[in-house]
């Protein structure tokens, strides 16, 4: 009783402690139990060595660049954060289905008491101590204590391990292309942001310079009009364009704190990171590769390069591996299981009394409920679905690139002619003005002339970095930024 006591104790002490472990788990004990894990950086590639952790108040270099902006998306971004764990669960998996080519071994200890007959017969055989006036009809109380060693291999089931691993050899590489499609639309966001972000800081400077060119109006219209050369309903129309003018350059200002907050949302940075809108730096669009001189050969490129075909012709064969899987279960398995032990009623164990056990077991199901053709028709049908998708996939990319090239070529077209009309709307309000002041044009023909040449010069603006967008735009509809390293970019200057 004295053994089965300290059993008992020893027990008390491995269990117990780790029932009151697993019960005190929080929101805040996780946050607080990983508050120093490395970030995986760039790409996943190396999770372990990459440690370029930002603090999300955000040490930020002024002026911002887009190298800067990108470099740290890549590595701050929490949607790529998230697909390079994912890969790593992956790789996991695929560790975990490696470890069944491998043997299984356990150690137990057991305690046992009772009077039945037939555990009174196997222990005391087990133990050697079997009385010879045994009365197997009344054995009496009994007690036993048996420690050993389990141990056991598969050595056939048709096949599913190895499938298993094939499958989960697949499942790295599909979680590999998804982290990559999360790289080749986030770079494209960030400089799409980027660029929005120096958009609105040109549209926050053409408003202001229209307030202070209507200022400057106003002022001279009413030295006039104290003169007597004008009429109050001159000043009336140019206060009222002063007004709207003021109210654009507020909005203006708005939109650049919106789109500020947007690029650090990209970079995974607080939103107030970039409010100030005249701290970002127009960097050069030099870090977009050099695209195909065609829609042909962009859509050739894209085939080779978009990680979104890539990942969905990689579930297609892990789907008929599945279906190889499914009908393996139609195949016996045979496991080699070998068992060491030694019992005695007092713990006092003797290897002069040991025990041992091997056998190799043949388990081959017959009937199963139909179960095995449920699974192989759905396994069937997954084939089938992953194959429509395949071509849903693949006719999404076409229309991407298509819209892409479509996107670039208006953009250029549009950059060229927002050029003229900007030169030919200075020279207008130049002659208007001239005019005006000279009292041959009214004050609504010189108004008129004003709002054009802002007019002009904001969709100049909008249409320069609009080109620099659709570029991007038609780098990501080919995949070109799916596997793009930080160093081209690093290499820009600001200009």
């Amino acid at each position: 009783m004295e053994k089965t006591f300290f059993l008992l104790i020893v027990l008390s002490c491995l269990f117990l402690p780790g029932c009151g472990f697993f019960s005190s788990y929080s929101y805040q004990g996780v946050v607080s139990e990983y508050a120093d894990w490395e970030n995986p950086g760039l790409l996943g590639q190396k999770a372990a060595e990459k440690t370029h952790r930002r603090d999300l108040s955000g040490a930020v270099e002024f002026p911002l660049t887009l190298s800067f902006a990108l470099e740290t998306a890549l590595n701050n971004n929490p949607d790529l954060v998230q697909a390079v764990w994912r890969t790593e669960q992956s790789r996991a998996m695929l560790s975990l289905a490696e470890t069944a080519f491998w043997p299984k071994a356990s150690v137990y200890t057991e305690y046992m008491q009772g009077d039945a007959p037939s555990a009174y017969l196997f222990k005391k055989i087990d133990q050697r101590m079997l009385p010879p006036d045994a009365n197997f009809n009344d054995p009496g109380w009994f007690e036993n204590f048996e420690s050993g060693l389990n141990a056991q291999m598969n050595l056939f089931n048709g096949g599913s391990d190895y499938l298993e691993l094939q499958m989960a050899r697949i499942d790295v590489d599909i979680s590999q292309f998804d982290r990559a499609e999360v790289q080749n639309n986030l770079v494209a966001e960030v400089i799409r942001a980027f660029y929005n972000v120096l958009a609105a800081r040109d549209f926050v400077r053409i408003a202001r310079q229209s307030v202070d060119t209507v200022s400057r109006q106003l002022q001279s219209l009413q030295v006039r009009y104290e003169g007597g050369a004008v009429l109050k309903s001159d000043i009336l129309s140019m206060q009222a364009r002063l007004a709207r003018a003021r109210e654009q350059l507020i909005s203006g200002r708005n939109r650049s704190k919106l789109t500020a907050a947007a690029l650090a949302n990209l970079m995974g940075l607080e939103a107030s990171a970039l409010t100030d809108g005249d701290k970002v730096f127009a960097g050069a669009d030099a870090g977009i590769p050099e695209l195909p001189a065609s829609y042909a050969a962009g859509f050739e490129q894209a085939l080779q390069s978009r990680p979104e075909l890539a990942r969905i012709r990689q579930q297609v064969v892990k789907s008929r591996y599945a279906l190889a899987a499914a009908k393996a279960s139609y195949l016996p398995s045979l496991d080699l299981m070998a068992r060491y032990y030694v019992d005695d009623p007092d713990m006092e164990y003797d290897l002069d009394r040991e025990n041992w056990t091997a056998a190799v077991v043949l388990n081959w199901d017959l009937f199963t409920g139909f179960s095995r053709p449920a699974r192989i028709s759905r396994a069937r049908a997954r084939i089938k679905e992953l194959l429509a998708a395949d071509r849903k996939t693949l006719l999404q990319v076409q229309h991407d690139v298509r819209r892409a090239w479509f996107n670039l070529e208006d953009a250029a077209a549009r950059h060229e002619a927002a050029k003229q009309s900007v030169q030919s709307a200075e020279e207008s309000f130049r002659l208007v003005r001239e005019h005006y002041q000279g009292g041959a044009v009214t004050i609504t023909r010189y108004l008129q002339a004003e709002l054009d040449r802002r007019r002009a010069r904001i969709r100049a603006a909008a249409a320069r970095y609009d080109k620099i967008k659709a570029r991007a735009e038609a780098a990501r509809a080919m995949g070109l930024w799916a596997n793009q390293e930080t160093k081209p970019f690093l290499q820009m200057q600001p200009q």
